[in-house]
């Protein structure tokens, strides 16, 4: 079986992939496949963009046959901006599709503190809405996540028909060795947890510059918040 689950970044989709890669032997994790063929069909500048183009198939068909190659359970963290118009996306329809949302304000206060200027391309939010009214799937809010970690990892196995490992709530220090080579200037905070983090605080202030970025985020977060598959408001 083979579970991508898509996020913008800064989503708590590095936490969720190592709860995925902490259960039991037969799961194996995969970052951000498509990472590298996005920064070579795009001529992005991010950081480390050489050990990442150096570490992946710089070709989308290469890594969708890569990932096609599987044996057990499967777990794909996916950046939904890395998914560009030219890639195939055949394949997305054979998966089991989950997407993970989180508040644009945290987003944007997150991204701006690792690189400058974000861009609402750059945060993912209308690919993400794209993706899910094409191929659909589960809508989880990484705000009821941190709530109670154990029963939203209970019940996003249920709804995508495996069964919950207990190793998904606490993991050692540390890098991961399923980590991408991009690492080192994005997971410090998750390489210092051992486990899904609690509830966040208020939401941050957003700056003017970035005020109209929040406005268009915040639209389509609202919207695909609607479809949650499970809430503890």
């Amino acid at each position: 079986m083979r579970i991508a689950m898509w996020s913008g970044p800064r989503n708590l989709s590095t936490a969720m992939m190592y709860a995925f890669g902490n259960r039991g032997a037969g799961c194996t994790a995969i970052d951000e496949p498509f990472y590298a063929a996005y920064l070579k069909a795009t001529g992005l500048d991010h950081p480390l963009r050489n050990d990442i183009l150096r570490s992946q198939p710089n070709d989308s068909d290469a890594v969708i046959a890569d990932l096609a190659d599987y044996d057990g359970l499967q777990y794909e963290k996916h950046m939904t901006h890395h998914m560009l118009p030219e890639f195939s996306r055949d394949w997305i329809a054979d998966v089991t599709n989950v997407f993970l949302i989180r508040h644009p304000a945290r987003v944007i206060a997150s991204y701006e503190a690792k690189r400058e200027n974000p861009t609402l391309s750059d945060l993912g939010f209308e690919q993400q809405l794209h993706l899910y009214e094409t191929y659909g799937g589960r809508v989880v809010d990484s705000a009821d996540i941190r709530k109670d970690p154990k029963t939203a990892t209970q019940i996003i196995c249920e709804e995508i028909g495996i069964c919950w490992d207990p190793g998904m709530l606490e993991w050692p220090k540390g890098p991961k060795p399923f980590d991408g080579v991009w690492a080192s200037h994005w997971y410090g905070a998750v390489h210092n947890s051992t486990g899904i983090a609690g509830q966040e605080g208020p939401l941050p202030e957003v700056s003017k510059e970035n005020a109209s970025l929040l406005a268009r985020a915040l639209e389509i977060y609202d919207a695909m918040r609607e479809h949650r598959c499970f809430s503890f408001d």
